[in-house]
């Protein structure tokens, strides 16, 4: 078995950047087997390695990427680690709003690991697609103010033991790839808004967003454990840059009324795309067009594109109510899903 799984499985500390080198390598090599593959998943999922050796783990996938040449100025990557209550695609509906406001806004996400349904489960149903390339990005960005990017800015090695340990999925191992997956993504953006939900390991990762120099880092966490700002919660933004931190009380800019049965997503997968669409349009009920607003608003604060936190709420209330989310959303469906979409209506008015 090779050394690093070795010093995961007996809580080694100081894994250096050689051993996950040679590791990469093996795998690359096809000489990494099965089951070694699943050992240091399972191992990374159940209890992450010291600061160190997880900082030298990064480094040594980082290093082993196609350098980054595009720059998006301005441009903001949010994410969370999930693990968290049950709530719809908060950040996927955030991401919209934002856009909607003026916000350029890159989505990155994965598949449902530790919910029904992620970020990506979701664009399916509403058929929005990812984009493949770095210029496919840009072009959308360029186009709608807003692209959800695809598994090409994650580390291929993510991929190639996902497919070694096949027919077993990912999903056993999600708080891992939740945990570490804001980090992963190599993104040229300005700013990183990340939700840190009470299951994820908070202190590292604010440990290794205190690390990134390239862009802002904003980690949101509050006291009701979700991995998204609340506005009936307490919540607290730690930042990598000279504001340190940001406290966001319950009913600051918000009522500081509301549940998480509010927040809860779709009862039936097949409702997902038909309850997202409410959400986005404003008619999911008061305390969900809340929470979106100000989600979108911490976007709109991170990259600078509108300072004041009121005002950037209720630009982003306002995306929501007048319908120009909504349209942004519409606009970027094909034509197939929109068509359904008019189908489902015209039949439950009828």
């Amino acid at each position: 078995m090779h050394p690093a799984i070795i010093s995961l499985l007996d809580h080694r500390t100081g894994i250096d950047r050689d051993t996950w080198r040679s590791l990469w390598d093996q795998l690359g090599a096809g000489d990494l087997d099965r089951g070694e593959s699943v050992a240091l998943l399972a191992s990374l999922a159940t209890r992450l390695p010291d600061h160190d050796s997880l900082r030298n783990l990064l480094a040594s996938l980082n290093e082993r990427r196609e350098p980054v040449t595009a720059s998006w100025p301005g441009t903001v990557n949010i994410v969370g680690t999930g693990g968290g209550p049950r709530t719809f695609n908060i950040s996927t509906a955030s991401a919209f709003v934002a856009a909607a406001l003026g916000v350029k806004v890159v989505k990155t996400g994965s598949r449902a690991y530790t919910s029904s349904v992620g970020s990506i489960d979701l664009l399916e149903r509403l058929g929005v697609g990812l984009t493949r390339s770095y210029r496919h990005t840009e072009d959308t960005l360029d186009k709608h103010g807003i692209a959800f990017a695809g598994p090409f800015v994650y580390p291929t090695e993510l991929l190639r033991m996902a497919r070694l340990i096949m027919p077993m999925s990912l999903k056993p191992f999600g708080r891992f790839v939740n945990a570490l997956g804001p980090f992963l993504a190599a993104l040229p953006v300005t700013a990183q808004v990340t939700g840190v939900s009470v299951h994820a390991p908070q202190p590292e990762l604010r440990r290794l967003a205190a690390g990134i120099k390239d862009r802002k880092v904003w980690l949101c966490m509050n006291d009701s454990g979700a991995d998204e700002l609340l506005g009936f919660a307490d919540n607290v933004i730690y930042t990598n840059d000279d504001t340190s931190m940001i406290r966001l009380w319950a009913g600051r800019f918000t009522s500081d009324k509301g549940t998480f049965e509010d927040l809860a997503p779709a009862r039936d997968l097949d409702q997902v795309a038909d309850h997202f669409l409410a959400v986005i349009s404003g008619a999911a009920g008061e305390v969900v067009t809340e929470t979106i607003s100000l989600n979108a608003a911490a976007l709109a604060v991170a990259t600078g594109h509108i300072e004041d936190w009121t005002v950037a709420f209720e630009a982003a209330r306002d995306a929501v109510v007048t319908g120009a989310a909504r349209s942004l959303v519409d606009a970027m469906r094909t034509p197939h899903e929109r068509k359904l979409t008019l189908v489902r209506k015209a039949v439950s008015n009828g």
